[in-house]
């Protein structure tokens, strides 16, 4: 099928079977190895991106779904959030790091006031899976954001 998604502002036209995943299609169709696939069962969020603004896991959907959207990757992502990340040591492998950050940068963009009740951050952040950090860091990272932009 032909398709057209603009993916960090950037236009693309490309030819996918029906069943390609988002994921695979940026992968793959669009070279932006930046989304990673975990589980590729929606649970883990390393595959989280910016649909037309909104948070979702593109191992769930297909590419034929986001026919004429807007895409943003971590490719696209130029935001304090990342320095934040760094800062607080929010990574450690770095396998999950696109995800919580572009699940964390859709939330700012959308609703900032999840970053003002620790139980909605830790809900939000408890979404996507890490082995490695403890996700003390992580939300060190989103509150350090939220101090910012308050």
């Amino acid at each position: 099928m032909r398709i057209t998604l603009t993916v960090n502002d950037r236009a693309y036209e490309l030819d996918v079977p029906p069943r390609r995943t988002l994921a695979d299609a940026l992968r793959e169709d669009c070279g932006l190895t930046g989304t990673h696939l975990g589980c590729e069962h929606g649970v883990c969020g390393a595959c989280t991106v910016l649909v037309d603004g909104e948070a979702v896991r593109s191992c769930l959907m297909f590419a034929v779904q986001c026919d004429g959207a807007r895409v943003r990757t971590v490719e696209g992502l130029d935001h304090p959030l990342q320095a934040a990340f760094s800062a607080e040591h929010a990574l450690q492998c770095g396998f999950c790091t696109p995800g919580f950050l572009m699940l964390a940068t859709g939330a700012l963009e959308s609703d900032p006031a999840v970053f003002d009740d620790p139980e909605r951050l830790r809900e939000l952040l408890t979404s996507n899976l890490c082995r490695c950090t403890g996700y003390e860091g992580i939300r060190r990272a989103c509150e350090t954001m939220r101090d910012r932009i308050s």
